[in-house]
């Protein structure tokens, strides 16, 4: 029978300072010769089976496990891949009266940390779970290491000193310490999955598994596999047991991009999962009970989604506790400097660059620029021309067509019926007209940007039979 935690091996306790040992084992001497062992220096758990073992790494902080290999309900191959599930650091030792080949190379397959063969010498034991809480250690502390990082990085990522990004960054604070399920909404591009790390990583489960999915990305056949996991023989293919994404985020936090895109079987789903806590496996005969927090995102009204009945609505209303919106960045174009500063250091940095920054003509047109791609269309611009500008500046004639004419695709909608030598003019003419307009038709400086003799240019305005307004600069 597995016995009660204490107090000090739950999480959060401040007084669990040495680490901590699960038996799993049917037979109750070789458990008691395990404690004899270990208890000096180690906290001591015991289980007689696989449910209950699983139980007391849910309910505790364990650091190691060591597992019998032959156990009822379940065998240890299984419980060591649930035990995974649960918490991926957990170090496992499989014990085994029988080393055979293949188990040994399917168990470290699922991440065993080594074997011990019964009968076991007890130097040899203890030898191997110094190795093991070693390692679990070193682990710990780079998983920190990492997460302080993180939690900087996607500080510093999420830029903008707008209103609507200071009312952003307190609902971030205020959400993050609770468990509740949060939807944010936005167009694409705007950086919603930036957001639901931020709110990961600020919380509490930030040292566990912040799991990101989008439905839509996937075969609509195997949306409920990735969510959900099958069991061997589920479906043709299905060649052996594969855990789904909210078990492997167990834990920790769980993101639904394109919430929207989901069938109408899989959101029943998902709302059953949101009521119960707890999944089936495609082709499984029992729940697996889940500790996941839950953030979605759209890019879809789903207020009219639930009125042309395309969502549930129960499902918009669990999902939507806490709502954060997203603002296009065309609302916000006083930010647009600093997220072209935050792009240029970043990528200055990554391909090994010195640009200085923008032109004010260019930075003008990145101001003016609608965005339909939001933040996301924004740094791929400043990543290309980071990596083709060899000055310090980045000028206007470096910038995409689709920033200086943002209305070319009309009109080369209109000139698709020209044919190709009267199409090509008109684009030509269009893309002229634009630089002149950007530098206040002062045609040496539009002869500079656009690569030509300023006579060249003015032969080009002659026979287009175009005045500069005003006269002549």
């Amino acid at each position: 029978m597995a016995r009660e935690p204490k107090d000090a091996d739950r999480p959060g306790s401040s007084h669990r300072v040495r680490p901590v040992i699960l038996v799993v084992d049917d037979d109750l001497g070789l458990r008691e010769s395990f404690r004899l062992i270990l208890e000096d220096d180690y906290e001591v758990l015991d289980a007689a089976d696989g449910p209950a073992a699983l139980d007391i790494v849910r309910a505790s902080q364990v650091d190691l496990v060591l597992l019998d290999i032959r156990l009822p309900e379940m065998d240890g191959i299984e419980v060591l891949e649930r035990i995974k599930a649960i918490d991926e650091g957990v170090e496992v030792v499989l014990v085994t009266a029988v080393k055979t080949v293949r188990t040994a190379v399917a168990a470290m397959k699922l991440g065993a940390f080594d074997y011990l063969t019964k009968p076991f010498d007890e130097d040899e034991l203890l030898s191997l779970v110094r190795r093991a809480l070693e390692k679990r250690s070193l682990e710990r502390e780079v998983a920190f290491l990492r997460s302080e990082l993180a939690r900087t990085r996607d500080t510093q990522e999420i830029v903008g000193k707008h209103p609507e990004m200071q009312k952003l960054y307190r609902r971030i604070a205020q959400v993050a310490r609770t468990p509740a399920t949060v939807l944010i909404t936005g167009e694409s591009g705007t950086g919603k999955e930036l957001i639901a790390r931020a709110i990961h990583r600020q919380g509490p489960r930030r040292d566990k598994p912040f799991v990101a999915v989008n439905p839509a990305a996937l075969a609509e056949a195997l949306v409920e596999s990735e969510l959900f996991g099958h069991e061997k023989g589920a479906f043709t293919g299905a060649y052996q047991r594969k855990l789904g994404k909210f078990e492997l985020a167990h834990g920790g936090t769980l993101f639904l991009d394109e919430i929207a895109s989901l069938r109408a079987e899989v959101q029943a789903k998902l709302l059953r999962v949101l009521q119960e806590r707890e999944i089936e496996r495609v082709g499984g005969t029992r729940s697996v009970k889940i500790d996941v927090r839950i953030i979605a995102a759209t890019n879809v009204d789903l207020k009219q989604a639930v009125s042309a009945q395309t969502f549930r609505e129960d499902l918009y209303y669990r999902l939507n506790v806490v709502p954060i919106t997203m603002p296009p960045l065309r609302d916000r174009r006083d930010d647009i400097p600093l997220l072209v500063d935050h792009f240029i250091r970043r990528y200055n940095d990554e391909f090994v660059k010195r640009i200085e920054g923008l032109t004010p003509e260019a930075l003008a047109a990145l101001r003016e620029y609608p965005w339909p791609g939001n933040v996301r269309e924004l740094q791929n611009i400043i990543e290309r021309s980071v990596v083709l500008v060899d000055g310090p500046l980045i000028g206007l004639n470096d910038l995409p067509v689709d920033v200086l004419l943002p209305d070319h695709r009309t009109k080369v909608q209109d000139a698709v019926a020209l044919p190709l030598k009267e199409a090509s003019a008109e684009f030509e003419r269009q893309i002229v007209l634009r630089v002149l307009e950007r530098v206040r038709w002062n045609q040496s400086e539009a002869a500079r940007i656009l690569g030509v003799h300023r006579n060249s240019l003015k032969l080009k305005l002659a026979r287009w039979k175009i005045s500069p307004p005003g006269g002549e600069p």
